[in-house]
C-alpha cells in the first residue's frame, strides 16, 4: 500500500525560499510519475510540478523559472524547491503519487496517491 506524506511547509516572506518535501512509501512510487499540487480555499487543485518516470520534468507556467522538482530514489522522496515566493504562492500544497505519465499528472483524477497537504504562506 502507498504512502505519501509532505513536509517542510511554513510561512515565508516574499522573496524567500522553502524547500517541500514528499515521502512515497510503496513499491509504486517509483514506477509513476510524481507530482506537486497546490489548491486555495474553494478553489480547484492545481498542477504545478511533475516528475515523470523518465526523469522529465514540466512546470506550470506560473511558477516556471522559480520552482523545480526532483527526488532522491534512494529515499523515495520527493522534492520542491521554491524560490522567489510571492504571496501568490500562498495555498495548500499537495504531493500526488502514482500519476499518469505524459501530461497525466497535470490532471488530479490520473493520480491515485495524495498526501494529507502542507500549508505555505507568503507573506508581503
Amino acid at each position: 500500500q502507498v504512502q505519501v506524506k509532505e513536509s517542510g511547509g511554513g510561512s515565508v516572506q516574499a522573496g524567500g525560499s522553502l524547500r517541500l518535501s514528499c515521502e512515497c512509501s510503496g513499491y509504486t512510487c517509483s514506477r509513476y510519475a510524481m507530482a506537486w499540487f497546490r489548491q486555495l480555499p474553494g478553489q480547484e487543485r492545481e498542477a504545478i510540478a511533475g516528475l515523470d518516470v523518465d526523469g522529465s520534468t514540466d512546470y506550470a507556467d506560473s511558477v516556471v523559472g522559480r520552482f523545480s522538482i526532483s527526488k532522491d530514489h534512494a529515499k523515495s522522496t520527493l522534492y520542491l524547491q521554491m524560490n522567489s515566493l510571492t504571496p501568490e504562492d500562498s495555498a495548500m500544497y499537495y504531493c500526488a503519487a502514482e500519476c499518469d505519465s505524459g501530461s497525466g499528472w497535470k490532471i488530479p483524477s490520473l493520480c491515485n496517491e495524495w498526501g494529507q497537504g502542507i500549508q505555505v504562506t507568503v507573506s508581503s
